[in-house]
C-alpha cells in the first residue's frame, strides 16, 4: 500500500452551501430528472411550501399562490411574512429560523432549519421577498450565494413572503418539472389543511372535507365495498376502506409531511385497526382484515423525529409534551372512534365482514399451495442462478446505509442468459442486482393470485422482492422490467406489468417500477461514438459525423457488450416510470389490452397501425408494424 501523508493540509472545512452542494443526497434525497416523484426537483417544492402550509396550520393566511414556468418556480404565501431583519440568515444559515420556538411553530415539519438554506444552495437562482406591515425587504442568490441586498422600503402588498428559484442544471441533469406530479403534491396540502386554497397556475386546489376527499378521489375508480370510513379527532385524523384489489395501500403522513415509507404512526395504526376489528367481530386474522385496506392516515405531532432529511418515514416514538406514545395515541383513538362506528352503523360492518370473509377463504384455498410454493423457492434459490444479489437493499436496518444509496438499489429483471449476463457483468454490486427470466411469463389477467404461487417464475420473482406479505420488507427500491427492444421483448414487458398490476398495485402506485430505456442504435466513426435512444437521435448523431458512419441497430440486450452497457445502467439511467394516475381504471385498462380480444380492440389496433420508413423496405416496415400491434393485444397464455 502507498504511504500516504495525512497531515493538517488533508483536513477541509466545508462552509454550508459547499457542504450541501457536495453532498445533496443528504437534504434532498435523490436528484433524478424529475420523473418520479420522490426527484429532488419536488423535494425543494415541498421545503418551500412547508414552511407556507405551517404559517396556515398557526392561523396566518388563507392562501397560496404557486407559479411553475419552464425551470422556475416561484411559491407565495400571505402568512406573517419573515422578520425583515432576518430575511437573509433564515435562507443561508444553516440552524437559523423561527421553528426552534415551539411556541410559534408548535407542530411543524421543519424542525432544523435547513430546508430553505438547501433550497437557496441547489437553485441557480433565488430570490426570497417578505411583506410585512407595509414594508418588505428581497434578497437575491445564485448557488447559495448573495447577488443582491436591497434594503428596507415601502410596499402595498399584502403580508407574506414570496420565493421564486431555479435548481441548478448541473446538480439536476436534464430535469424538467411534471405538472401531473406537482398537482399530487399540492393535493396532499389541500387534504391535509382542509380550507386552504392553492392556487397552482391559475387553478384553484381546495379539499373541504380532509382525508375523506383524499380517498373518494383516489378510489374513485375502484368498487369499494362500503362507504369511506372518516374519523377525526385533535392531532389525528384517518379515514378507511376496503376495495377488491389484491394487497394493502396506504397513504400516511405526520404534520403535513406524505410519509411515503410508512413509520411507527403506520404501524400503529395497522395495528390499532386489526385489533379494534377483531375484537368487534371476535374471529378475524389479523392478514384477513388487514387484505385489500386502503386508508388514509395522519397525525401531529411535537418535535418529530424523522429517518432521513427528506422526511419519508417517521421514527418517532412518543407525543410531544405529555410523553403518550404514538402507538397508545392512535390505538385508543381507533379503539374508540371505531368501535363506535361500527356498532352504529350494522350495514358498514356487515359489508367489511363479507369482505374479511372473501379474504380468508381465499387464504385458507391457497394454503397448502403456499407452502409448497415457499419450500420450492427456498430450494431454487440455494441451488440455481436466478438471482443474482446486490449488497445493499431497500430495507437493510442491520447496518447504517445512506439514503441515496439505499435508494439506489435496483432489480433488473431480465430476459434470457446472454441478456442477464450483459447487465451483471456491467452492474454495480453494490446496489443492483439480476433477476433472470425463463421464456414468457404466464398472461395472468383475470385469474386468482393462487397462479402466483403455482407458476414457478412468479413466485419466485415475489421471493426475490420479499412482497409476499406486503411491502414493508421490499428489498428493492427500483424494480426495473429490462427487455429487449423488439416484438418479443415489447409483449414480455407487457406480461410483466400485468402480472405486478394484478396482483402488487401497491408496488406500483407507490413509484417502485420502472422501464430500462435501452439505446437503439449505436452510430460511430473513427473518432466519435453515439448511443441514440430513437430514430431522431440517430439522425443527429449522423449529421454530427457528417461522413458516413458505421450504425449498429440493437434489437436485444445480449448484442450489448457489458463494457457498453456500464453506460446505460450507470449514473446517466435512463428509466421509464410506471405510474397510475388518480383516474386511472384498472381493472378496465387490464380488461381491455391484456382479456380477450374483443372488437374494439382490434379497431385500435388496425387504426393505430404505423409504417417507419427506415431501413426497411416498405412490405417489411409493414409486417413489423402488424406484428408491434399484435404483441399490444396479446392472446390468452
Amino acid at each position: 500500500m502507498a504511504n500516504v501523508q495525512y497531515t493538517e493540509d488533508n483536513i477541509r472545512s466545508l462552509d454550508w452551501r459547499e457542504h450541501i452542494r457536495l453532498r445533496p443526497g443528504m437534504y434532498i434525497g435523490k436528484l433524478g430528472d424529475g420523473s418520479t416523484p420522490d426527484d429532488g426537483i419536488y423535494i425543494l417544492i415541498k421545503e418551500i411550501m412547508d414552511n407556507a402550509i405551517d404559517e396556515f396550520v398557526m392561523g396566518h393566511g388563507r392562501q397560496v399562490d404557486i407559479t411553475v414556468e419552464d425551470s422556475s418556480i416561484v411559491i407565495r404565501d400571505f402568512g406573517r411574512g419573515i422578520p425583515l431583519g432576518k430575511v437573509i440568515e433564515c435562507v443561508s444559515q444553516i440552524n437559523t429560523g423561527g421553528k426552534y420556538d415551539s411556541k410559534a411553530f408548535k407542530k411543524s415539519v421543519g424542525l432544523n432549519g435547513v430546508g430553505t438554506k438547501a433550497v437557496n444552495a441547489l437553485s441557480e437562482y433565488f430570490r426570497v421577498k417578505a411583506v410585512r406591515d407595509g414594508k418588505e425587504k428581497e434578497a437575491l442568490f445564485s448557488l447559495g450565494v448573495i447577488t443582491k441586498d436591497s434594503k428596507i422600503s415601502v410596499s402595498k402588498e399584502q403580508n407574506g413572503t414570496i420565493v421564486e428559484f431555479r435548481p441548478d442544471p448541473e446538480i439536476f441533469k436534464g430535469f424538467r418539472f411534471r405538472r401531473d406530479i406537482i398537482e399530487v403534491q399540492l393535493w396532499n396540502y389541500a387534504y391535509l389543511n382542509a380550507g386552504l386554497k392553492i392556487n397552482f397556475n391559475g387553478t384553484i386546489i381546495q379539499s373541504k372535507n380532509g382525508l375523506l376527499d383524499l380517498l373518494e378521489r383516489r378510489t374513485k375508480n375502484e368498487n369499494l365495498r362500503y362507504p369511506v370510513i372518516h374519523l377525526a379527532g385533535e392531532d389525528i385524523e384517518i379515514a378507511m376502506s376496503h376495495g377488491n384489489h389484491y394487497g394493502e395501500n396506504y397513504y400516511s403522513f405526520v404534520n403535513g409531511q406524505n410519509t411515503t415509507q410508512g413509520g411507527t404512526h403506520l404501524n400503529a395504526f395497522k395495528e390499532a385497526v386489526a385489533k379494534t376489528i377483531n375484537e368487534f367481530f371476535k374471529k378475524y386474522d389479523r392478514r384477513d382484515i388487514l387484505a385489500s385496506l386502503v386508508a388514509a392516515v395522519s397525525v401531529r405531532v411535537e418535535e418529530p423525529v424523522f429517518e432521513s432529511q427528506t422526511k419519508t418515514k417517521l421514527g418517532s416514538t412518543h407525543m410531544a409534551p405529555d410523553g403518550q406514545t404514538i402507538r397508545t395515541f392512535i390505538g385508543n383513538f381507533v379503539k374508540e372512534k371505531l368501535d363506535n362506528f361500527l356498532h352504529k352503523n350494522p350495514e358498514v360492518a356487515k359489508a367489511m365482514e363479507k369482505r374479511i370473509m372473501q379474504s380468508e377463504r381465499e387464504r385458507k384455498e391457497i394454503a397448502d399451495i403456499k407452502k409448497l410454493a415457499n419450500q420450492r423457492a427456498k430450494k431454487a434459490s440455494l441451488h440455481n442462478k436466478k438471482l443474482r444479489d446486490c449488497r445493499i437493499h431497500f430495507n437493510d436496518s442491520s447496518r447504517k446505509v445512506e439514503e441515496t444509496i439505499r435508494n439506489n438499489s435496483t432489480l433488473f429483471i431480465t430476459e434470457g442468459d446472454s441478456a442477464s449476463g450483459s447487465i451483471t457483468k456491467a452492474r454495480d454490486v453494490q446496489v443492483q442486482a439480476v433477476f433472470s427470466l425463463r421464456g414468457k411469463p404466464l398472461n395472468c389477467h383475470g385469474l386468482t393470485k393462487k397462479v402466483v404461487y403455482e407458476n414457478e417464475e412468479f413466485n419466485l420473482l415475489q421471493h426475490a422482492l420479499n412482497i409476499e406479505d406486503g411491502l414493508d420488507d421490499l428489498r428493492y427500491n427500483r424494480i426495473v422490467i429490462a427487455t429487449d427492444a423488439d416484438v418479443d421483448g415489447m409483449h414480455i414487458r407487457l406480461l410483466l406489468l400485468t402480472f405486478f398490476l394484478q396482483f402488487f398495485p401497491d408496488l406500483v402506485r407507490n413509484g417502485h417500477l420502472f422501464i430500462l430505456e435501452t439505446p437503439l442504435f449505436r452510430v460511430r466513426d473513427k473518432q466519435q461514438k453515439f448511443y441514440c435512444y430513437s430514430e431522431v437521435e440517430k439522425q443527429e448523431a449522423i449529421r454530427k459525423l457528417r461522413g458516413k458512419p458505421e450504425i449498429t441497430r440493437f434489437k436485444g440486450l445480449g448484442e450489448i457488450s457489458p463494457d457498453e452497457f456500464s453506460a446505460f445502467i450507470g449514473d446517466d439511467i435512463r428509466l421509464e416510470p410506471v405510474r397510475l394516475d388518480d383516474d386511472t381504471d384498472l381493472d378496465k385498462v387490464l380488461s381491455y389490452y391484456m382479456g380477450k380480444n374483443t372488437p374494439d380492440r382490434q379497431d385500435f389496433i388496425i387504426d393505430n397501425l404505423r409504417v417507419e420508413k427506415n431501413d426497411l423496405i416498405e412490405g417489411e416496415a409493414v409486417e413489423e408494424s402488424v406484428e408491434v400491434a399484435e404483441v399490444a393485444a396479446p392472446v390468452e397464455a
